[in-house]
């Protein structure tokens, strides 16, 4: 879109994406602190077994989103669910950024050697699907957070890596930076104080639009039972513990599976918003 018309949509965007995200933090971390109950406890289940949405317990407890087939409440797992979920996806797509800024920016700069084993490895890495060195990842390793979190590192950084290469390159040219040479910096200075900073622009947004794709990929992970493991609760096993319910209590697997979707798209809207702004920047 463009004009001010497409661009007020788009600023529209940005601020709800902005505020779901915002709303969704707050949520995660107070909902499961003001519970009750421990969303982990299984007790007195005939009670509160697949109660519906906005409706009460045997024990006249009202559920906003329902419970489970265990009578655990379904929102505040949800948020202790979606704790994990915000948090794989931004730590995870955090040290593939930092990953790939470092190994990009030396590529970048030495050129030789490094440059062509770090654009190698990134060529041979890009060249498999992602969702296979995950699966090959998790296979090798005890499926749990730190090797979600670590699999995901190591498999999302040959793209910020290229993005940065690039940048340094054409950054290493400017006047600047043979003035601060010539002022008696030295190499790495020059490098982490002058360039990196004029260079790191599309890795901070392709970073932005990794978070969503990292939830996604714990979360499918999780769905096959290769990613958090219960009793611990993530929105890719909430969603598969609820799919033979989907007739009776859809709830049970609507609920995670709309948060997963709303979250993805929110951190999309707004990486796709940042990196239209830096565009319009250049």
């Amino acid at each position: 879109m463009g004009g001010p018309a497409g661009a007020s949509v788009s600023k529209r965007s940005e601020r709800a994406a902005l505020v779901v995200l915002v709303t969704l933090a707050t949520a995660v971390v107070l909902v499961p602190a003001l519970a009750s109950r421990d969303p982990l406890r299984i007790d007195d289940v005939v009670a509160r077994r697949l109660i519906a949405p906005f409706a009460r317990d045997l024990h006249g407890e009202f559920h906003l989103l329902g419970t489970d087939r265990f009578g655990r409440d379904l929102l505040v797992r949800m948020m202790l669910a979606g704790r994990l979920s915000l948090l794989v996806g931004f730590l995870g797509s955090v040290v593939a950024g930092l990953l790939g800024t470092v190994l990009g920016a030396f590529a970048g700069w030495r050129g030789g050697f490094v440059d062509r084993a770090v654009t190698s490895a990134a060529d041979v890495l890009l060249a498999l699907p992602r969702l296979v060195l995950l699966l090959v990842g998790v296979a090798l390793w005890q499926p749990g957070f730190s090797t979600i979190l670590v699999v995901l590192a190591l498999t999302g950084w040959m793209g910020i890596a290229r993005l940065v290469r690039a940048d340094v390159i054409a950054v290493r040219h400017r006047p600047f930076v043979p003035a601060a040479t010539a002022l008696g910096a030295s190499s790495t200075r020059v490098l982490f104080r002058h360039v990196i900073p004029n260079a790191i622009g599309p890795a901070l947004v392709a970073t932005t639009l990794g978070v969503g794709n990292a939830i996604l990929l714990e979360s499918g992970l999780s769905f096959l039972g290769l990613g958090i493991q219960p009793p611990a609760p993530s929105w890719g096993n909430m969603i598969a513990g609820g799919r033979d319910l989907l007739v009776v209590a859809p709830w049970v697997s609507l609920a995670p599976g709309i948060a997963l979707v709303v979250t993805v798209l929110a951190t999309t809207i707004l990486g796709d918003a940042w990196r239209d702004r830096l565009a319009g920047e250049r």
